[in-house]
């Protein structure tokens, strides 16, 4: 996830646009820009989103094995998600407007609230929700299909979103520029509920804890997935890799599409690492007889210390005021993919540090210690919750 989340925003502050591109790409570049409208814009935040609902019942469920009450349960999460948002407040502000902790905090919230401790009957609206959205999906190519064959000579490019704080040219103009900016942001990501209660769905039934009870769910989860996204997403990966001429009010409905389908993309992330999980068991029930697994599952444990440390990554290397890569590189859109994967490698390689000398990370202590203060004693190895 951090992967792809990695690939996602450094793409939008080398490029300081949303959702991320080179809007007149040459050469590799172009072909680049239709793999990230395939399986990485759009498709890595519901990705996270669906994994956050799964997270809220597993650390409800681990705080009822702990033999806390409904109501303690409510409180300890609700307190968690409050400093979640303060996080979220500080993260959008001081560094990355398009911070998903704010919103995460206020939906995390909303759900322990209202639906966490409901019946089946509740959940199941999610899985209703994403079949509506699968024909919603189909209407809008219909619409796409249809313009695309009335306009074969139009032109335009892909359409995006400024980024303005990505291009201040000193700090403090662009922590000003955040001030409105993240809100806004945050306030687009609050219908991301609907993707963390499909997560909720699914964690209810332990479908990746006991992946080899799913095994059919999850191959399906898997082909329809990437299934839909892929045909959602390739329109506007051709629109922005120069490669399908379309005019502009089509190519407003091509964005729509693209966006719909992100959350059969998340979908498909998910079941496949599932099937990934149970073809791995044996590695993952002994994370140090394996270097790569041990480091992966080092970091899912300080996901939190590592998506932090992406934004101070991206204030260092593409801010205008500091390196400014996307200015010196002879490829920014590659300057941009290398500097993600790098930044993702030293998180893995910190994690996997840390883990070795039994060392929880910065922001999952600190979350910690502020959700359940002194009752907390935790570790590396021991804590009540796991994220």
């Amino acid at each position: 996830m951090l992967l792809l989340i990695a690939l996602a925003n450094g793409a939008g502050v080398f490029f300081a646009n949303a959702p991320g591109i080179d809007t007149t790409p040459h050469g590799l570049e172009r072909f680049y820009n239709v793999f990230l409208f395939l399986f990485v814009h759009a498709r890595a935040l519901p990705l996270f989103a669906i994994m956050f609902g799964y997270g809220l019942v597993q650390l409800a469920r681990r705080q009822e094995a702990a033999g806390s009450t409904p109501g303690a349960i409510r409180a300890v999460l609700v307190r968690r998600n409050a400093w979640l948002f303060v996080f979220g407040i500080a993260h959008g502000i001081l560094l990355y407007a398009g911070d998903i902790l704010g919103a995460y905090g206020l939906i995390g919230i909303a759900f322990t609230l209202v639906l966490l401790q409901r019946g089946d009957r509740i959940y199941r609206i999610a899985v209703w929700y994403a079949g509506f959205g699968a024909v919603y999906i189909l209407v809008l190519a219909v619409v796409v299909a249809v313009g695309i064959a009335g306009n074969p000579n139009a032109q335009t490019v892909a359409p995006t979103s400024a980024f303005p704080s990505m291009a201040a040219d000193s700090y403090a103009a662009a922590v000003l520029t955040r001030l409105t900016e993240w809100p806004a942001s945050m306030v687009t990501m609050l219908p991301l509920i609907l993707f963390a209660w499909l997560g909720a769905w699914a964690a209810r039934r332990r479908v990746l804890e006991e992946p080899a009870n799913h095994r059919r769910l999850l191959r399906g989860g898997v082909m329809v997935g990437f299934g839909v996204a892929v045909l959602g997403g390739l329109p506007m990966g051709l629109l922005s890799g120069g490669f399908l001429p379309v005019d502009a009010a089509t190519g407003t409905w091509i964005k729509v599409l693209y966006e719909s389908s992100g959350l059969f993309g998340g979908i498909g992330y998910v079941s496949l690492f599932g099937l990934l999980a149970l073809r791995l068991s044996k590695a993952m029930a002994s994370p140090r007889s394996n270097v790569v697994v041990g480091a992966l599952t080092a970091l899912g444990q300080r996901s939190l210390s590592g998506y932090l440390f992406q934004s101070v990554a991206w204030l260092v290397l593409a801010s205008p005021f500091v390196l400014a890569l996307d200015e010196k590189a002879a490829s920014p859109t590659f300057a941009a993919a290398g500097s993600a994967v790098a930044v993702w490698l030293v998180t893995v390689v910190g994690a996997y540090v840390m883990e070795r000398c039994s060392y929880r990370g910065p922001a999952e202590i600190l979350l910690r210690r502020l959700t359940y203060g002194r009752r907390w004693r935790g570790s590396a190895t021991t804590s009540p919750t796991r994220s």
